[in-house]
């Protein structure tokens, strides 16, 4: 047990082997006042064993034809994560045809003759234990049936060739799963995954469907090419019938999977600590809920219930504790069990009996300054049980004060919401409970506000001129006023230019540089207001160059060939003004209907002077045209002659018919009316017809002139009618106008939602569900219903002042709805309404809920300042949104050196109430990299980073203050250190965000473009290969993302190609006989080694132990993160990572070095970004036996520690 915690330490490498742990785990802590348990915690040794031996016989197998290779890996602990590779470690292609299922078998809906290969590799992943089994690999032959003859296919045995079919199409069958229906479980909160592969030819595509339901569009995924549906954060909603379906061009099937969603045990109310006085009553709630039903049962102190002495106050009921006359021998801790067979939950609570007097915690005679017409809020911190009650009193003879004018606050603070002159004065807090009394006065002081009575102007000025600008400002003479100038919101050019006199700053001799905005800054100690301007400084206006123009108007417009539906009009162009006129554009207006209103009537190619015009009937037509070239429009030409043309009726009919009413007895009828050019003719009138839709009534009609609208009274309540409205004019009817459907006026819903409840998501969403009135009780259009929503009282006991009610509609008939955006911490209350175009109904009965602590923001600021040989100061402020009750923070640090690599990372965790803290015992001229967040019960939140340096010595510069203000992205000091063939290129980059980097090189003078190569990760150096001896080379380096901005050039030449000063040893006599007697004893042995095997013979364990150490671990190099040497595939050995114990040998979970199972993350990953491997095998063998075929556990005992969880 560590001394002075809880936590205990298990040190394998002197207490024995990790199996030797293996079991369930309790805590408990105790004192006089009861004990605590904590959760059981599982203790098991992770497990990596090695593949079964088996011999893999070929497969042939004709074109079109169905696969599926199985991999079967060893059972593990963790399970293995399974890959397909080939023997050069590139991952093997996979697509609608081709791809891995959810048990690590490969399955081929059809296959073709380039699958043919003789190395697919199932790989097993054990991440804890870092180490990779590989399958014996299988060879596959894919061949056209049109070319096996006779002797081929007598020469292949049953299981060599799968039944030669013919590649003939072929409608789809599922692979997996068997059947036509299946059955699936999963627990709620965790990813549902469903699964349907199928074969086919052509190629079968997989959908999804739920029946009965839809798929939950947020939470619903489709992986492995549609085959693999996946549901995250599955819910009891979720449960049902979901099927796949499989569908190529012959036919298509379908399998049902059956999901039931179960539950491990989860809060709905968990029991909270209880404070009570002598002789009071109190209860314990504990509810849980899950599938099936969790059973509750009670411990005091550790001890099952049943079996502790009995106490008189104590009654139990269920999940309820009730406590009656509570005396203080009554205290005790006490668990609550809620469990099923998934799992439980255990909650501890303090029912701590207590008599104490009030206590006032603020301290006497606090003065609060506070600016007029603000808030005010005096606090008075309180204990004592029972609980106090709190009263404010104003002057030493004042009443107590009323909530009318004042809110009283939980927590005993007072808030004034508008303080005025006369709140000034002497406030006192009165704290009572039975056992006493205790009070406190504080002082409040109103001052006036700060205000900018003269603000600075906006001035335009010449260069090289002066301007001033002037700010006064009025502020209470009490308090000290700072008054500072900011251009472009920061200081001001250090330029003796820039003067400030009193309420005036002066900048003479105006550079284009000193346009900007200007900005005076008014500061007291209570409240700051600023003002702005903005200086332009003029510059010399160049001189315009020569342009074209656009064309002159048209002129002698003419019509000819007037019939009563067309006419052609003819004019002359104006001047083209040296740019040719593309087109003519043709506008009229009408005299009689819209006097002074152009329409577009056509257009027509520049080369055309003619057009043939279509025409409407009654209308006085007036023409005119322009002309348009590359350069714009002309100004129209002068109006033709008018032409009248001939009345008709009308040929359409109102757009936009509908029918509402807007009492619930009537209906409207309304429409868009006909404009004059529309009309025809004269005497434009409308006939509006309407009747029931459900009833056997005639047409009833009216006809009406200058209306959009017509109201029928009497009608019933919500009733469809069928509604149409024909025009007409002096010479006839319009067309017969379409019937369209209305209804009658709507009224408000008569019937609330009922069933309303709330589940809770997590900290910020809830769901709540509600079931629907009857259709007959909206009267009206459903248009959904709607949840009002408040929050009522936050969990750390204050009140608002002002509920703001939020509000959320649900379309339709739906009967539930989430509510996002809740805060963490809060208590909410609800209704909900049905809404129809009348309005809405009346209110559900409210409901309560609450939401759980969440994590918090980062903390809102960090700076490091104060830094001397060996310590550094840093100050922050608290997470703008602790979302909860904040438990901690967490610091780590780390140096970084002058190649700016990260050194051991440090872990030091902070008390809540701490703004402020100093780091000793650091490393001088060292620079430091810190990570700093807040916690609460709920997890940490997100962090904020900082760098800063230690001083280099006493009388050191003090390097600059990080966090005082932002660094415009510079990469600089750019060197280069080459050699014949490669050069180093290194640099510094200063911006505190990380980046990734990349270098660009080129031969000086080539107009070849810059090669570009990646830097993996954020490091500032790289290494260029492959270079030319003798070479003058250009390289500069850039930063990829938002930023865009690369370093200065830098030239550099590679060393000549040197001629070997030293005597060839290749021809050398000596050397020529050592290899050759070395090449004849290698010789030897093979020959010794073949005779061996064909003799059927195996090595004994021990010696292929002492010739080859352990082939069975290939530990990963820890400099380059490359795999050791690679065993024959016929061993099925493990690519295995060398050991990251730790050097005081405790068990202690640490970031893990990515190798091949990680998939290339991380600076040295092994895979490329198509997931081939890069890393190169080489390094050392650990020595350890092997017995036989059998599968086991992998062999080493490092790893097996590592692993120990």
């Amino acid at each position: 047990m560590k001394p002075g915690s809880g936590t205990l330490i298990i040190n394998i490498m002197s207490e024995g082997k990790a199996e030797t742990y293996e079991g369930v785990y309790q805590c408990t802590a105790r004192n006089e006042r009861g004990a605590a348990i904590s959760n059981n915690i599982i203790v098991r040794p992770s497990r990596s064993p090695l593949w079964t031996k088996e011999k893999l016989k070929p497969i042939i197998l004709p074109s079109g034809q169905s696969l599926i290779l199985s991999c079967r890996p060893p059972i593990g602990l963790p399970p293995a994560i399974i890959f397909w590779m080939d023997n050069s470690f590139q991952r093997l292609p996979q697509n609608e045809r081709v791809s891995q299922g959810l048990n690590g078998d490969l399955y081929f809906s059809n296959v073709l003759p380039e699958d043919t290969r003789d190395d697919y590799i199932c790989y097993a992943r054990f991440n804890h234990t870092q180490t990779i089994q590989q399958k014996q690999p299988i060879s596959l032959k894919v061949i056209l049936v049109d070319e096996l003859n006779d002797t081929t296919a007598a020469n292949l045995s049953d299981t060599e060739f799968y039944g030669a079919k013919s590649n003939r199409e072929r409608p789809p069958t599922f692979l997996t799963p068997e059947g036509n229906a299946s059955n699936k479980e999963e627990l709620r909160g965790n990813v549902l995954s469903l699964e349907c592969i199928a074969e086919g030819l052509p190629t079968p595509l997989i959908y999804w469907i739920k029946e009965d339901g839809i798929l939950p569009i947020n939470r619903t995924f489709y992986r492995n090419f549609q085959k693999t549906l996946q549901i995250i954060q599955v819910s009891e909603a979720d449960s049902g019938n979901y099927q796949c379906i499989a569908k190529n061009a012959l036919g298509a099937i379908h399998h049902t999977i059956s999901v039931t969603v179960k539950a491990a045990p989860y809060w709905i109310m968990a029991p909270q600590n209880l404070v009570l006085s002598p002789g009071e009553d109190g209860a314990l709630i504990c509810r849980a809920n899950g599938n099936p039903k969790p059973r509750i049962s009670w411990l005091s102190n550790g001890v099952p219930i049943e079996i502790v002495p009995d106490d008189p106050s104590r009654k139990i009921n269920g999940d309820t504790i009730i406590f009656s006359n509570v005396q203080e021998r009554s205290s005790a801790v006490y668990q609550c069990n809620a469990s099923n067979e998934y799992g439980y939950l255990l909650g501890n609570a303090f029912v701590n009996v207590l008599a104490e007097p009030p206590r006032i915690l603020t301290s006497a005679d606090t003065l609060y300054q506070v600016i007029a017409n603000r808030p005010a809020l005096l606090d008075c911190a309180f204990f004592g049980s029972p609980l106090p009650t709190i009263e404010w009193f104003k002057g030493t003879k004042g009443s107590a004060l009323r909530e009318d004018i004042y809110v009283f606050h939980e927590n005993g603070t007072l808030e004034i919401p508008v303080a005025q002159k006369d709140s000034t004065g002497t406030y006192t807090c009165v704290a009572r409970n039975k056992l006493g009394m205790a009070k406190n006065e504080v002082h409040l002081e109103i001052k006036e506000p700060t205000r900018i009575i003269k603000q600075p102007e906006y001035a335009v000025v010449q260069r090289g001129s002066t301007v001033s600008f002037e700010c006064k400002v009025k502020h209470d003479h009490t308090l000290i006023l700072t008054v500072i100038w900011l251009k472009d919101n920061g200081e001001l050019p250090s330029d003796g230019r820039f003067t400030i006199d009193k309420d005036h700053l002066e900048v003479a001799d105006v550079s284009d540089s000193d346009g900007g905005t200007y900005t005076c800054v008014a500061n007291t100690t209570l409240d700051s207001v600023s003002a702005s301007a903005v200086l332009s400084v003029v510059a010399p206006t160049p001189t315009p160059a020569p342009i074209y123009d656009v064309p002159n108007p048209p002129f002698d417009l003419e019509l000819t060939d007037q019939l009563d539906k067309s006419v052609q009009l003819s004019w002359t162009p104006g001047d083209d003004n040296n740019s040719p006129i593309t087109k003519f554009i043709i506008e009229y207006e009408d005299a009689m209907h819209e006097a002074g209103l152009w329409h577009y009537q056509a257009e027509v190619p520049g080369t055309q002077t003619t057009a043939q015009l279509k025409l409407s009937p009654y209308v006085n037509y007036s023409f005119r045209v322009m002309a348009e070239n590359s350069l714009g429009r002309s100004l129209p030409s002068e109006t033709s002659e008018q032409y009248f043309t001939k009345a008709a009726e009308p040929d359409k009919n109102p757009m936009i018919v509908e029918g509402l009413g807007s009492e619930p007895d009537n209906l409207v009828i309304t429409w868009q009316p006909l404009n004059g050019f529309e009309s025809n003719g004269p005497g434009l009138q409308y006939k509006v017809s309407w009747r029931q839709k459900d009833g056997d009534d005639e047409w009833t009609s009216v006809v009406v002139a200058n209306v959009s609208k017509y109201i029928v009274s009497g009608t019933p309540t919500f009733v469809p009618y069928l509604i149409k409205v024909q025009a007409l004019n002096d010479v006839g009817f319009a067309p017969e106008p379409a019937v369209v459907m209305g209804h009658s006026g709507e009224d408000l819903p008569m019937v609330a939602p009922g069933n309303v409840h709330v589940n809770v998501v997590n900290s910020t969403l809830a769901e709540v569900h509600w079931d629907p009135v009857p259709l007959k009780s909206v009267r009206g259009h459903l248009q959904g219903y709607r949840i009002y929503y408040w929050k009522s009282q936050s969990s750390s006991k204050r009140n608002r002042r002002h509920i703001e009610k939020k509000i959320l509609t649900f379309q339709g008939s739906k009967t539930h709805g989430m509510l996002p955006g809740l805060e963490p911490f809060s208590h909410y209350t609800l209704h909900v309404r049905v809404v129809n175009g009348k309005g809405e109904g009346p209110a559900s009965p409210t409901r309560v809920f609450h939401t759980p602590e969440g994590v918090p923001s980062a903390p809102s600021s960090l700076k490091i300042i104060n830094p001397t040989l060996d310590s550094l100061t840093l100050e922050w402020d608290p997470p703008s949104h602790p979302n909860g009750i904040l438990t901690e923070y967490t610091l780590k640090y780390q140096p970084i050196n002058s190649t700016h690599e990260l050194g051991p990372l440090v872990d030091l965790k902070i008390p809540a109430n701490k703004t402020r803290w100093t780091l000793k015992n650091l490393n001088f001229s060292t620079r430091y990299k810190f990570y700093f967040y807040a916690q609460t019960s709920a997890g940490s939140g997100s962090q904020i980073t900082e760098e800063a340096v230690t001083i280099m010595d006493e009388a050191g510069i003090l390097p600059p203050d990080v966090g005082a203000g932002k660094v415009n992205p510079r990469i600089s000091k750019l060197t280069v250190a080459a050699a014949e063939t490669y050069a180093n290129i290194s640099w510094e980059y200063e911006r505190p965000e990380h980046v990734n980097f990349y270098v660009e090189y080129g031969v000086v003078g080539s107009k070849e473009e810059w090669r570009k190569e990646i830097v993996n990760g954020s490091r500032s150096f790289f290494g260029l290969k492959g270079l030319m001896p003798g070479t003058a080379y250009k390289v500069r380096v850039g930063a990829e993302g938002n930023s865009g901005f690369v370093s200065s050039e830098d030239v550099f030449e590679t060393g000549p190609a040197m001629a070997s000063r030293q005597v060839d040893i290749a021809t050398q006599g000596w050397f020529i006989g050592l290899m050759c007697a070395v090449a004849l004893l290698i010789l030897i042995l093979l020959i010794v080694c073949f005779i061996r095997r064909n003799k059927g013979g195996k090595y004994p364990v021990k010696e292929k132990e002492d010739a080859h150490a352990d082939p069975e671990i290939q530990p990963m190099k820890e400099d380059d993160g490359t795999f050791g040497e690679y065993s024959d595939a016929e061993d099925h050995k493990p690519l295995k990572k060398g050991s990251r114990t730790p050097s005081d040998r405790t068990v202690k979970k640490e970031d893990s070095d990515d190798s091949l199972v990680d998939y290339g993350e991380g600076v040295n990953g092994q895979f490329n970004e198509d997931g081939s491997f890069i890393g190169q095998y080489s390094g050392k063998k650990e020595k350890e036996p092997a017995e036989g075929n059998e599968s086991s556990e992998a062999p080493s005992p490092v790893n097996a520690m590592n692993s120990f969880v």
